[in-house]
C-alpha cells in the first residue's frame, strides 16, 4: 500500500511555559497557502500584544511544498524547528503558529530551538490523525433479494481489509461501492465469490487518495 503523510482532524491549542516565556501554539489542518495564512492572521489578532508569531506550514499530497518564519526571533531558532517537527510527525496539510510571550529570561539559540520544537510536539500529541490511503472504487451489482445480506457481510470484510463502504444504490439492482487498497482486489473477489456461489464480481474504477480518521 502507498503511504502518505497524515494530517489532522480539527486544530489543537497548548501552552509551554520556559523560564517564564509563554509558547502558545495552535497546529491546524490546512489545504491551502490561503487557509494556513487565515489560521495566522487569527492567531495575530488574537495575541496581538505579542511580539513574536512563529510559524511552519506544510501542504500537499506528498507533503512536499513547505514554508516557515521565524517572526523576529534569531534566524533558525523558530520556524525551521516547527517544520522539522512536522516533517518528523509526517504530517502535511497544516499550519503550526507559535505565540511567544517574552518572560524577561533569555533561552538562547539552543533554548529557543528547543522550546518551539517542544511546543509543536505537544500541541500535536493532543491531535486526532488522520491517515491518508491510496483507495479504488470497487462497484458490486447485487440482485435486490440478496442486498442487505450482501450488504452486512461486505461491510465486516471491509472493516478487517482497511477499506470503507461509501453506499448502496437501487436502480433494476442494487449497487454498492466500496473504496479498498489495490492489494486488497483479490481478496474482495474471493469473498464475493464465497457469498454467492461464484456469481457476484467488483467491477473496479478510479483510484483516489482518501481521508480514513484514525
Amino acid at each position: 500500500m502507498s503511504s502518505y503523510p497524515d494530517t489532522i482532524s480539527e486544530a489543537v491549542e497548548s501552552e509551554l511555559v520556559v523560564r517564564k516565556s509563554r509558547f502558545l501554539t495552535i497546529v491546524a489542518p490546512a489545504r491551502t497557502n490561503e487557509e494556513a495564512e487565515g489560521v495566522v492572521a487569527a492567531q495575530r489578532r488574537r495575541h496581538a500584544d505579542a511580539r513574536h508569531h512563529c510559524t511552519a506550514m506544510i501542504f500537499g499530497v506528498h507533503g512536499d511544498r513547505a514554508r516557515s518564519s521565524d517572526d523576529g526571533e534569531p534566524s533558525g531558532t523558530a520556524g525551521v524547528p516547527m517544520l522539522d517537527v512536522l516533517r518528523r510527525r509526517a504530517m502535511t496539510d497544516v499550519v503550526a503558529v507559535v505565540t511567544r510571550y517574552f518572560g524577561g529570561v533569555k533561552l538562547g539559540a539552543g533554548g529557543l530551538v528547543r522550546a518551539y520544537s517542544t511546543a509543536v510536539s505537544a500541541a500535536l500529541d493532543t491531535a486526532t490523525p488522520v491517515h491518508r490511503r491510496e483507495l479504488r472504487e470497487a462497484l458490486i451489482e447485487i440482485p435486490h433479494a440478496d442486498a442487505g445480506r450482501v450488504e452486512n457481510a461486505l461491510r465486516e470484510w471491509a472493516s478487517t481489509h482497511e477499506a470503507s463502504v461509501s453506499g448502496i444504490s437501487y436502480a433494476a439492482c442494487a449497487t454498492l461501492a466500496l473504496w479498498i487498497p489495490p492489494a486488497a482486489h483479490a481478496a474482495l473477489q474471493a469473498e464475493l465469490a464465497s457469498l454467492s456461489a461464484g456469481t457476484l464480481t467488483a467491477l473496479f474504477g478510479e483510484l483516489r487518495i482518501t481521508d480514513v480518521p484514525h
